[in-house]
């Protein structure tokens, strides 16, 4: 397989970075519809012999528009370009989203970033991308910046989700499906289950001393699945992938405000994993999360909660 090369910016860059045929958008998810998008620069980079890339924004407009906006991400940024170089991407390009790229027309960046700095061959947009201030430029735009600048224009037309809904695969269905606990269907949208990256961090260290130790790990920055237990599989580190089950939230039998976190609890493992990076994707929902009595109630459910999400993921 390629290797990724992320490229950050878009002046002063030498010819290997330049002269691509690229996909431009957000691609948070990377789900179906934005596969569609990637494709048709792949399709391009073959037939003109240039490498393939993908354009993204650092931060997205979401977060620099709206900064205090609770956190709606779908991946982050090593897990989008883990799937961009499953896709066989050579290039991902990210532009700082600051004021002076929020400021541009959108006749100003594709003259200047599209053009003059990456050298686009070729650009690739989905039926419903917008770029520039004001979000002005549409996919009519861009196809007439490219007759003048020289670069070909391939638009993606809406991809539905072949379910019957007549609803285009979407981040918003994606996040709206695990908000409302249902990462299956998220999962059908992404063409991946969802998964949450992040480092292992010492928690108050109560699942281990009730026989169930858990790795914790921040969700923050991530669109809030809905609160309860999942059936999991995590990938460590090293590689190896584990069968688990999962609490999301905020433990409310327990005492003490804590910010809502991923508590999951690896099957047949007990290795220390403090500090290590690992990546649990949500399989299935299980139930909601709870509070409980007491301590005993609690284990006695998180037993029964690891028997069927053991069930489940043997099966």
């Amino acid at each position: 397989m390629k290797r990724l090369r992320v490229v950050r910016g878009w002046r002063d860059l030498p010819a290997s970075d330049r002269g691509a045929a690229v996909a431009m958008g957000m691609f948070d998810g990377v789900h179906q519809g934005h596969q569609r998008v990637i494709a048709l620069a792949g399709d391009a980079a073959r037939r003109l012999g240039v490498p393939q890339a993908v354009i993204t924004f650092d931060p997205s407009p979401r977060d620099y528009f709206h900064p205090n906006s609770p956190g709606m991400q779908l991946m982050k940024r090593d897990q989008q370009a883990r799937a961009l170089e499953a896709l066989g991407v050579d290039m991902l390009y990210v532009l700082p989203l600051n004021a002076e790229l929020a400021e541009m027309t959108a006749e100003e960046f594709a003259q200047q970033v599209l053009h003059e700095g990456l050298g686009a061959r070729h650009v690739a947009v989905g039926f419903d991308n917008t770029f520039g201030k004001g979000r002005t430029g549409d996919p009519a735009a861009m196809r007439r910046y490219g007759e003048e600048l020289g670069f070909s224009v391939s638009v993606a037309e809406a991809l539905e989700m072949g379910d019957g809904s007549q609803e285009k695969y979407s981040s918003t269905r994606a996040r709206e499906a695990l908000q409302e606990g249902r990462p299956q269907e998220a999962a059908e949208v992404m063409g991946r289950p969802f998964a949450i990256e992040g480092e292992v961090v010492r928690g108050r260290q109560l699942g281990r001393k009730l026989g169930f130790p858990t790795a914790n790990v921040s969700i923050s920055g991530y669109v809030a699945p809905k609160f309860g237990v999942y059936a999991t599989r995590t990938r460590l580190q090293d590689g190896r992938r584990l069968s688990g089950v999962a609490n999301i939230g905020v433990n409310p039998t327990i005492p003490g405000e804590i910010e809502p976190v991923l508590e999951v609890w690896l099957f047949d493992f007990d290795e220390d994993l403090y500090d290590q990076v690992i990546e649990t994707e949500l399989v299935a929902f299980l139930r909601p999360e709870q509070k409980f009595p007491d301590l005993e109630a609690m284990t006695r459910q998180v037993l029964e909660d690891a028997a069927a999400a053991r069930k489940l993921l043997a099966s």
